[in-house]
């Protein structure tokens, strides 16, 4: 049985919200990354504990949470609406939210184990050619760092993909807003639609195991070549 056109709809919705989510955290994530790999501040630990939260807590603790911070009597969804934006909460922007919370430490721990392993020396380098701080990042630590950020992009995009309680708490079940794969899929199990269930599920299987292979091969490559 062919992909029904609500399918479509819900593959296509999660592909947009994995790509802005993964654009969103590769820019947010990166300064974070930095000071966590550079810093020795107290502060690395409690702050580092708190970006992996969602690697240890339930998905619909977070989505319950956010729930609370964003909606229309949360402190978030009260200054949204009082400058006339509305609740993010049911919507695409909530969405957005909520992947980049549950899909942080997925981008920020690769980028800094990048940073780290760079180490001292190549920044010192630069120094003494004087190379100002953005000049360094931008021509030393982002090309050193890139397999990091492609691994960053991979996972953050794939655990994107695969979320559904952090989804299904904060942005609901409308089809065409905030309906993704995953909650399109136990929408069909939940009407004993198992074939159409089966036909997503075995996409996202597939599609998970082509981004842990393309994830291992390149780690593979490069390890070759170092």
């Amino acid at each position: 049985m062919p992909l029904s056109e609500g399918d479509w709809a819900a593959i296509w919705l999660t592909v947009k919200l994995a790509t802005l989510t993964t654009a969103l955290l590769l820019v947010i994530g990166t300064p974070i990354a930095w000071w966590l790999a550079r810093t020795h501040s107290w502060w690395r630990g409690p702050i580092g504990a708190v970006v992996a939260l969602p690697l240890v807590l339930p998905p619909t603790v977070i989505g319950f949470y956010l729930l609370l911070l964003l909606g229309p009597n949360g402190p978030v969804g009260q200054l949204t609406q009082a400058l006339g934006l509305g609740t993010v909460t049911f919507s695409f922007s909530g969405l957005v939210i909520g992947s980049v919370i549950y899909s942080m430490p997925f981008v920020v721990q690769p980028l800094q184990n990048a940073f780290s392993a760079i180490g001292e020396r190549p920044l010192e380098v630069a120094a003494t050619l004087r190379a100002s701080p953005w000049d360094c990042f931008f021509s030393v630590v982002l090309p050193l760092a890139r397999p990091g950020f492609i691994t960053a992009a991979i996972l953050g995009f794939a655990h994107t993909v695969g979320e559904f309680g952090v989804v299904l708490m904060i942005g609901g079940n409308i089809p065409e807003k905030t309906r993704v794969v995953s909650v399109q899929i136990y929408d069909h199990v939940e009407a004993l639609e198992y074939l159409q269930a089966h036909w997503l599920a075995a996409a996202m299987l597939v599609f998970s195991f082509i981004v842990l292979l393309a994830l291992y091969s390149s780690r593979s490559h490069r390890s070759a070549w170092s």
